[in-house]
């Protein structure tokens, strides 16, 4: 069966080189199951938008950049997340009760926001420890990797 060419002007690329080049002939195919449901799978992992665009780079031999989620970093990542949210709210706490501190009257309120703070400080270092213990087991699992 000959291959059908439509002449079409509205698709562009964007070429390595920043120039625009007019994709301008239109190329119509049919794949079986298993090949479609590969290049879906190229375009989910990858950079691709749509399955033309994986196909056009398949058929003009460009890279195709892959993306590999690691799911079993998800629990850690979400306890670093947890802990930076904590850890900025208790900054947050202790400028509030340096501000205090400096605008305070006298010596008794000052007496009051250096316990308040040095409070919030020992909060500090159970997170920070916990938060430099993930770090260096993700560095791990990240450098095993490579």
């Amino acid at each position: 069966m000959p291959v059908k060419h439509q002449k079409t002007s509205t698709m562009r690329k964007e070429d390595d080189k920043g120039k625009r080049e007019k994709l301008t002939y239109s190329v119509r195919t049919r794949v079986n199951e298993r090949t479609f449901k590969r290049l879906e799978k190229l375009r989910l992992n990858g950079s691709c938008q749509t399955i033309g665009e994986v196909a056009r780079k398949v058929l003009s031999r460009e890279k195709i950049v892959c993306f590999h989620k690691d799911i079993t970093m998800n629990a850690p990542m979400e306890e670093l997340t947890r802990i930076r949210k904590e850890l900025k709210a208790i900054g947050i706490n202790i400028n509030q009760q340096t501000k205090y501190f400096h605008t305070s009257d006298n010596d008794a309120q000052r007496a009051f926001y250096v316990i308040k703070t040095a409070e919030l400080y020992k909060g500090i270092e159970a997170k920070v420890d916990r938060l430099l213990f993930l770090v260096s087991q993700m560095s791990e699992k990240w450098l095993q990797k490579s």
